[in-house]
């Protein structure tokens, strides 16, 4: 029985750090384009306080979004010890494509995936690079269409990467800007053969709400209107996309478990997109209540729940797979996963898009080409 295996992770996080207090001397304005009257020290320390953010990562300015994304794949297909040229499918997740420093358009032709397979000098004419545009989602979506195709046997490798580099289209004026950052992260999946069928992606699911909800999320002028440097900025209703994630997450997370016959019991580790820590705890929360769960404590929403929102920010479609390279390779400590351990991995994004995918590791690692004579 043929079954998608992640065969290989990767990703990247940029080397420049970004404090708190790298924020005190902006000029925050609200959505009537007012100057807020509140310090900017009491405007932080709320907003560390609702979503433990204390420092997020950005890329120096002469890299793009396509180089992040490059770095991140060749990590994954180094760690698959499969040869590029045997990759079927690129699919890139992003937003926004690459933003030059100097103009801050947003670039996506050629597709990012299209560069991606440039920058990687992979020859083969037939391995398609598509770009994936779904919001946060993008990386769970991507290997979702991934799981798909190979299923349906028209491929045997397939690259997903997830790259964003948010600090360059957000609202200096915005309060929201301290949210974002930047990071790449990368997986590869390929169909392998298994005698059982219970290894690699079990179940998965996918909910598109896009009524009045797709104005949650979208790009806008700057809050200052005398500031005229981009109109492309990130523009957020965060009480409507906090109060939509609640209600709907956790339901839907649920529903993805019972389809699968699991409980969540069964469950090592939820890896969830994280834009605010405040508000993932208590979807994690409401989750464990749909199981009765009684004993609902910190300790338990760290064992079950990595977080890494406090140290790297919200990096979007590159969070859920940073995280999981991270815990594959020992790097977030004492967050492990062992073989046969089964994991959830949620997202939620605009659109508004939230998907889940529950995904059990092999027993064994296993690799269908192990040739690593050939060079990336």
């Amino acid at each position: 029985m043929i079954r998608s295996i992640i065969t290989g992770t990767g990703h990247y996080l940029p080397k420049k750090i970004i404090k708190n207090d790298y924020f005190l001397k902006y000029k925050f304005y609200d959505k009537k384009g007012l100057k807020i009257k509140k310090s900017n020290e009491e405007i932080i320390h709320k907003f560390q306080k609702i979503t433990e953010i204390k420092e997020r990562r950005y890329i120096n300015k002469n890299l793009l979004n396509s180089d992040i994304a490059t770095i991140a794949a060749k990590k994954a297909l180094i760690n698959s010890r499969i040869y590029k040229e045997e990759i079927d499918y690129i699919i890139s997740a992003h937003n926004y494509g690459d933003i030059h420093s100097t103009s801050l358009q947003s670039d996506i032709m050629p597709s990012i995936a299209a560069k991606i397979k440039n920058k990687l000098k992979i020859k083969n004419i037939k391995c398609r690079p598509y770009d994936m545009i779904f919001g946060c989602t993008g990386w769970i979506e991507g290997m979702i269409l991934a799981n798909q195709l190979l299923q349906s046997k028209y491929a045997k490798n397939i690259l997903i990467t997830s790259s964003e580099t948010l600090s360059k289209v957000v609202d200096p004026h915005d309060r929201n800007a301290m949210i974002f950052s930047d990071g790449a992260g990368a997986a590869v999946l390929s169909a392998i053969e298994y005698r059982e069928d219970k290894y690699g992606i079990v179940h998965y699911d996918t909910q598109c709400n896009n009524n009045e909800e797709l104005y949650y999320l979208t790009n806008g002028p700057s809050l200052n209107s005398n500031y005229k440097k981009s109109l492309v900025n990130i523009r957020m209703n965060g009480r409507r996309i906090y109060e939509y994630a609640l209600t709907e997450v956790p339901n839907m997370l649920k529903n993805i478990l019972d389809h699968a016959k699991l409980h969540i019991k069964d469950i090592k580790k939820i890896l969830i997109h994280q834009a605010n820590a405040k508000m993932d705890y208590i979807i994690l929360e409401r989750l464990l209540k749909l199981y009765n769960h009684t004993s609902l404590n910190m300790d338990l929403f760290m064992k079950i729940m990595p977080m890494t929102i406090q140290k790297f920010g919200n990096s979007s479609v590159a969070t859920v797979p940073t995280l999981l390279d991270l815990i594959i390779k020992g790097k977030m400590p004492p967050h492990e996963i062992k073989p046969g351990d089964t994991i959830l991995m949620a997202s939620l994004g605009a659109g508004m898009n939230i998907n889940g995918m529950i995904y059990r590791f092999p027993k064994k690692k296993y690799y269908e080409k192990k040739n690593t004579s050939k060079k990336l």
